[in-house]
């Protein structure tokens, strides 16, 4: 689960991160209110939307009066902000934060990720703030310096006096960035994140640390543990389809292809996806019902996928261990029944009560087509779909 940055700077405040005031605005005129309210000759409107590179899109604003900061946030509301990460679509903005400036001497970077070979988080920090990560990462690795540390004793005051030096903090600057690095890993293990990120890290005139943005995403599998992160979920910024499945407990991820796909296990998944590709089809989704599927969530995900209107074609592959085809099967059929079904669907079963599953899509005289195994079902709605 991702949030905004605004809800994310409040967050990391109660653990003792630092961050520039500001103020949440939803009209132009609380906007105008709020560069009044800061008491700074210098405010930051900044758009509210789920994905980076807001700057580049026109979705960041330095303002020196009431006036700007009004004008700033009319042109930013309501309408449509394209970043690199939107897509061409763009995303509608519907808050901002208008927050105080800052005197900025320098911008760092530090974020922390789950290191997927040692299985720990990995706190990252670099001098090449205000910069795509990836790209320092690929053009000048030398400069993100990492450790892993423990969420049991959490990171240790050396290894983060060691990265605050090695990204060029000094002085009074040095032990503020300690304290800041010890408050975020803090903050990341206590909340169950996947993703921490402050982009740029800013050192001020004055040698204050203030995280000037902040990024955080929430490992959803331990959101149990927080019902109160649930109220800061914004659905606006979600896939439609997506917020749908979680419903039904169904794991959707809307892809960009025209091959609708429904398999039963992350990792059917993306062997079924890469087969697709194999055979020259695009995905348009991930879709995964998962081992314990009911005739109702089998149901549910087909309408999903054909909700879709990219999508000019289905696959469903399911192997049946503790899913049995029979019930994936009785959950096609009816789906099948309720929409009006005119796109090539390409079913192929196996496992736990195949027979009797094929047997049930055979009798229900629906327009489906059956498929012996998974380059036999590829090829076949791949051929569908071009024809």
């Amino acid at each position: 689960m991702k949030i905004h940055e605004f809800q994310a700077k409040e967050l990391l405040r109660r653990f003792g991160v630092s961050t520039p005031n500001g103020r949440e605005c939803t009209t132009p005129e609380e906007a105008e209110a709020a560069h009044t309210a800061l008491g700074t000759p210098v405010t930051v409107v900044k758009a509210q939307i789920h994905a980076g590179g807001r700057g580049k899109g026109g979705g960041v604003k330095v303002v020196k009066s009431a006036a700007e900061a009004r004008a700033a946030a009319a042109g930013m509301l309501g309408k449509a902000l394209i970043t690199p990460q939107t897509g061409p679509a763009g995303q509608v903005v519907r808050r901002i934060w208008v927050e105080e400036g800052s005197d900025i001497a320098s911008e760092l970077y530090v974020g922390i990720a789950i290191d997927r070979e040692t299985q720990l988080p990995v706190l990252m920090a670099s001098s090449e703030g205000g910069m795509d990560i990836e790209e320092v990462a690929a053009k000048t690795p030398e400069k993100i310096l990492k450790v892993g540390f423990s969420p049991a004793t959490g990171l240790a005051e050396a290894d983060a006096k060691r990265l605050a030096e090695g990204i060029g903090l000094t002085g009074k600057s040095t032990a503020q960035g300690v304290a800041f690095m010890l408050a975020l890993t803090k903050a990341y293990c206590e909340l169950d994140c996947s993703l921490a990120e402050i982009n740029p890290l800013v050192t001020t005139k004055a040698g204050d640390v203030l995280a000037l943005d902040a990024k955080i995403n929430f490992d959803s599998n331990g959101l149990f543990r927080h019902p109160e992160l649930e109220e800061l979920r914004d659905l606006h910024e979600e896939d439609p389809k997506e917020i749908e499945a979680s419903k039904f407990d169904l794991s959707y991820i809307a892809l960009d292809g025209n091959i609708g796909c429904m398999v039963n296990g992350a990792g059917l998944a993306m062997a079924t996806m890469d087969v697709i590709k194999l055979h020259g089809g695009d995905p348009a989704n991930f879709l995964d019902v998962g081992g314990g599927a009911t005739k109702e969530n089998v149901k549910a995900a087909f309408k999903i996928l054909l909700s879709d209107e990219n999508v000019k074609g289905v696959l469903v592959n399911i192997f049946g261990g503790i899913m049995r085809c029979d019930v994936i099967a009785e959950g096609i059929c009816a789906a099948v029944k309720e929409v009006d079904l005119s796109v090539p669907l390409v079913v192929r079963l196996e496992g736990t009560n195949v027979e009797k599953g094929k047997q049930i899509l055979d009798s229900s005289g629906l327009p489906l087509i059956t498929a012996s195994d998974l380059d036999d079902a590829a090829e076949k709605v791949c051929r569908a779909v071009t024809a």
